[in-house]
C-alpha cells in the first residue's frame, strides 16, 4: 500500500492485511442513487442551506443550498488557486449537476456526484453495505498488480489506448477530450481492472471511511506486526490546518477524476489520496460500497 514515487502524503510504502470483502463493480450511479432517494426521502447536504453556526464569518448571501461545480476559465491561469476553476453554484446538486438549469437526463448511468460524506454513508446503510476503508479501496483498485503505477500496469495509455476518464490538454482551460469525454462518463465506458472493477481510476474521486492524515504509518518492522484491517487516521488530526476557524474534519478520497491531468494532478493511480471535508460536495466526487463477508452476496 502507498507509493514513494509521487506525492509525499502517499508514503511510505507499507504492508497491510485485510479480511475478505466484496466491492461494487462500479461507482454508484445516478439511477441507483435516485432509487435510494425515492425510497427514503433523503435530502442531500447540497440541497440544504448551510447552518451559519458552522461557518463563522461566512457572507450571509453565500449561505444557500448549492455545491462546487468545475467551471473552466476561458484562458490559462496560475495553478496555485483552485478558486479560479471551482465555483460554489447555488442550486447545484446530484439532480442538477451543473446548476439549477441542468438535469441528469441522459446521465442515468454516470456516477452520482455532489454527494457529501453523510450522503454516501446513508446510501451505503440503506443498501446494507458500508463505505470502503482506504486499504480496501486501494487493494481493489490495484486489481492484483502489486506495485504497478496504474490499475492496469505501468503505462498511462498503453498502445495509445485511454484506460480511464482523465484530463487531456492544458488544465484547467482546455480539455482536448481525446478520451471522448469532457466531464463524467458512463460507469462501464473503460475496461475493468484485473478484479473486474470499473472506474477505480479517473471519472470521479471516491469517498472512503478513513479520516485523512498527511501520510501513512511507518511500515511494520516484523511480519507479526503488519496491521490487520487498518482503519487509518484520527478525526482530531484530520482538520485542515489552513482553516483554523472552521473545524471541519476530512476523509480520504481515492482514485482521481476526469479533472486529473499530468500537468496538474497525477492522482489517477491506486496509491494516490486526497483529503475531502465531510461537509463538501463537488461535481467530481462520488463513491462505491463494500460488503465485508466471506460469503458471496
Amino acid at each position: 500500500m502507498g507509493s514513494e514515487r509521487h506525492y509525499p502524503e502517499e508514503a511510505p510504502v507499507h504492508r497491510v492485511s485485510m479480511d475478505g470483502f466484496w466491492i461494487d463493480r462500479t461507482p454508484v450511479t445516478n439511477r441507483q442513487f435516485r432509487r435510494f432517494v425515492e425510497a427514503t426521502g433523503h435530502i442531500t447536504v447540497a440541497e440544504r442551506p448551510p447552518d451559519p453556526r458552522d461557518y463563522p464569518g461566512a457572507l450571509p448571501h453565500m449561505l444557500k443550498a448549492g455545491s462546487l461545480v468545475f467551471s473552466p476559465p476561458p484562458h490559462p491561469v496560475p495553478l496555485d488557486d483552485l478558486r479560479r476553476w471551482w465555483t460554489f453554484t447555488f442550486g447545484a446538486s446530484w439532480r442538477r449537476p451543473y446548476g439549477r438549469d441542468s438535469s441528469i437526463r441522459g446521465l442515468e448511468d454516470h456516477p452520482v456526484v455532489h454527494v457529501a460524506y453523510a450522503d454516501a454513508d446513508a446510501y451505503a446503510a440503506w443498501a446494507g453495505k458500508s463505505l470502503p476503508t482506504e486499504a480496501e479501496w486501494e487493494y481493489a483498485a490495484r486489481g492484483g498488480l502489486d506495485g504497478a503505477e496504474f490499475a492496469w500496469g505501468d503505462e498511462l495509455t498503453p498502445g495509445g489506448r485511454h484506460m480511464a476518464n482523465t484530463w487531456q490538454g492544458a488544465f484547467p482551460h482546455r480539455n482536448t477530450r481525446e478520451d471522448g469525454y469532457e466531464r463524467t462518463s458512463p460507469v462501464m465506458a473503460y475496461p475493468p481492472n484485473g478484479y473486474g472493477l470499473y472506474d477505480m481510476i479517473g471519472n470521479v474521486w471516491e469517498w472512503t471511511s478513513d479520516w485523512y492524515e498527511p501520510g501513512h504509518p511507518a511500515a511494520a518492522a516484523k511480519p507479526c506486526c503488519i496491521p490487520q484491517n487498518p482503519r487509518g487516521g484520527r478525526e482530531e488530526a484530520s482538520h485542515d490546518p489552513g482553516q483554523p476557524a472552521i473545524r471541519i474534519p476530512r476523509k480520504v478520497v481515492k482514485g482521481g477524476s476526469h479533472l486529473c491531468a499530468p500537468s496538474y494532478c497525477r492522482r489517477y493511480r491506486p496509491a494516490a489520496r486526497q483529503p475531502e471535508p465531510i461537509d463538501t460536495s463537488m461535481s467530481h466526487v462520488g463513491f462505491r460500497c463494500v460488503v465485508r463477508t466471506t460469503t458471496a452476496p
